[in-house]
C-alpha cells in the first residue's frame, strides 16, 4: 500500500471516529458537563443564597440582642422606679406611724400634766383646808377665811 492510500484511509477512520464522537458520544458527555454546570451554578447560587441569609441572620440576631438588652434596661428602670416608689410609701407610712405616735405621746403627756395638776390642786386643796383647820383654831371668822380660801382657789 501507498501512504497516500494509508493517509486517505486513515482521514476517512478518523472522520468516521469524529462523526461518531459528535453523533453519539459528545450529546452525552455534553449533556453531563451542563448538568454539572447547573449543579455548580445552583450550588454557587445557594452559598450565595446562604451568605445573604447568614448576614441577614447574623443582621437579625444583632437586632434582637439590642432589643433584648433594651427591654432589660427599661425593666430595670422599672424595678428601680418600683423600689424608689416603694421606699417612698416606706418614708410616708413611716412618717404617719411617726406623727401617730408623737401625737399619741403629746396626748399622754397632756393627759399626765392634766392629772398631775388635778392631784397638785387636790394637795393644795389639802394644805389649804390644813391651813383653815389651823386658822379656824386660832379666829373664828368664817367669812374672812372664805374670802380667803376663794382667793386661793381662783388662784390656782
Amino acid at each position: 500500500m501507498s501512504i497516500n492510500a494509508t493517509l486517505l484511509a486513515q482521514m476517512v477512520v478518523f472522520a468516521i471516529l469524529v462523526w461518531f464522537t459528535m453523533k453519539y458520544v459528545w450529546p452525552l458527555l455534553k449533556q453531563a458537563m451542563d448538568e454539572r454546570e447547573t449543579r455548580i451554578a445552583d450550588g454557587l447560587a445557594a452559598a450565595e443564597k446562604g451568605k445573604h441569609d447568614l448576614e441577614l441572620a447574623e443582621k437579625r440576631a444583632a437586632d434582637v440582642i439590642r432589643e433584648g438588652k433594651d427591654k432589660a434596661q427599661e425593666l430595670l428602670n422599672q424595678a428601680n422606679q418600683r423600689a424608689n416608689q416603694v421606699i417612698e410609701e416606706a418614708k410616708t407610712a413611716a412618717r404617719g406611724e411617726a406623727d401617730k405616735v408623737l401625737a399619741s405621746a403629746r396626748a399622754q403627756i397632756d393627759q399626765e400634766r392634766i392629772e398631775a395638776r388635778e392631784r397638785l390642786r387636790k394637795e393644795v386643796s389639802a394644805l389649804a383646808v390644813a391651813g383653815a383647820e389651823q386658822i379656824l383654831r386660832r379666829e373664828v371668822d368664817a367669812r374672812a377665811h372664805a374670802e380667803a380660801l376663794d382667793r386661793l382657789a381662783s388662784q390656782l
